[in-house]
């Protein structure tokens, strides 16, 4: 039961429209006009019956104890993306609307927000998707009506030209990087490019590969784990899709697997610093990477190219858009097609190279006849 309250204070006349919550608690909102307050009960009662209510109490929460309950709900995410949400929300949210009430977000406020990042585009899509998520759950939960973050267009993402080595230009890349930091230690690394170039591990696969993962009788290795590095912490966590796979070891790798895992035990890394430490991406890339990029003059190359450059090469020995998925741990064929969609055009181009060397003997003018005789079953 509703009703609409007269009151009168220090001669203004002000409108109380009296409800009740679904959780039976009376609440009051005072409005300056009888019809406002009137317009406020119709829209109260309709959405209790259509079950679209707001409680307008439960929408003053402000945005950075949404946002802690939010990140409450994501336990199921692996630690890495946690810290990175973790951090996005630290750095970027809350210092712009943590004190904000819910209710007070605009849709034209958050725009304008998105469009004063100056971040690239990737990056404050990323930010968006975190804030959005984080309002989805307080319109879920009842606290405001809609989120005021869908429909904020954002910068479109250029789509940066794929590269991808050859396999000699591999080959001069981990010959080079063979002699950083010290020539001692760098047989390791030079085994490790070619993992990374022939198959397809991302960086924090290959930084979390334990001896005991390799299985090189049968030219196998499980990808199960990873070590990220997230705001100067080492995390371990699973491969991304969360799923574990095997990977195929070029024979050539074999033995250079075998020589960089003698002497150590199943649970050992089989990649470490030369002081027998966990890798570190940005460490790496400063002590051997980009020094052996430079080396053989391809200076700005990322060790996330070699992820690409092992796709090409698959697929020009042959491989179906299944094998490609499965050896680099995509979620789907679907996926490998939308990223790697022209290595499979041109792999289109050699089955009709293949379909004419074939046919053309039977196609030729001169030997119509005998394709008149196919036809007739003879």
């Amino acid at each position: 039961m509703s009703e609409i309250e007269r009151r009168v204070r220090g001669g203004k006349i002000r409108w109380v429209a009296r409800y009740y919550d679904p959780d039976g608690r009376r609440r009051g909102k005072v409005f300056d006009r009888k019809v406002d307050a009137q317009n406020f009960q119709a829209q109260n009662t309709t959405s209790k019956i259509t079950g679209n209510y707001v409680d307008p109490v439960r929408g003053k929460i402000k945005l950075s104890a949404m946002a802690d309950k939010w990140l409450a709900t994501q336990g199921h995410l692996k630690p890495s993306t946690l810290a990175r949400y973790e951090g996005i929300v630290e750095k970027h949210i809350n210092p712009r609307w943590g004190t904000t009430p819910l209710v007070k977000i605009s849709h034209e406020d958050v725009a304008e927000w998105v469009s004063k990042i100056r971040l690239s585009p990737a990056s404050v899509a990323y930010i968006h998707r975190v804030f959005s998520l984080i309002m989805e759950l307080a319109v879920r939960g009842g606290r405001i009506s809609r989120n005021p973050a869908h429909g904020v267009r954002l910068a479109r993402r250029p789509k940066a030209e794929k590269k991808f080595l050859s396999r000699v230009e591999v080959f001069r890349l981990a010959d080079a990087a063979a002699d950083y930091p010290i020539p001692e230690v760098g047989q390791q690394y030079r085994v490790l490019i070619l993992v990374l170039a022939f198959c397809g591990l991302r960086w924090g696969e290959v930084a979390g590969l334990r001896v005991g993962r390799l299985d090189l009788l049968r030219h196998r290795m499980a990808v199960s784990e990873t070590l990220s590095e997230v705001g100067g912490r080492l995390l371990w966590g699973t491969p991304k899709s969360h799923a574990a796979r095997s990977v195929p070891i070029p024979g050539f790798l074999v033995d250079l697997l075998a020589e960089v895992a003698a002497d150590k035990s199943p649970g050992d890394l089989v990649f470490t610093t030369w002081r027998g430490k966990p890798l570190r991406n940005l460490n790496f890339r400063r002590d051997v990477f980009d020094r052996a990029a430079e080396d053989v003059g391809l200076a700005g190359l990322t060790p996330h190219v070699l992820r690409h450059t092992a796709a090409s090469l698959a697929v020009s020995a042959g491989a179906n858009v299944k094998a490609v998925q499965r050896m680099l741990g995509h979620a789907s064929a679907a996926m490998t097609l939308d990223v790697y969609s022209g290595l499979f055009d041109d792999d289109l181009d050699g089955v009709a190279e293949r379909l004419d060397r074939d046919c053309h003997p039977i196609a030729t003018r001169e030997n119509r006849g005998e394709v008149i005789e196919l036809r007739h079953g003879g």
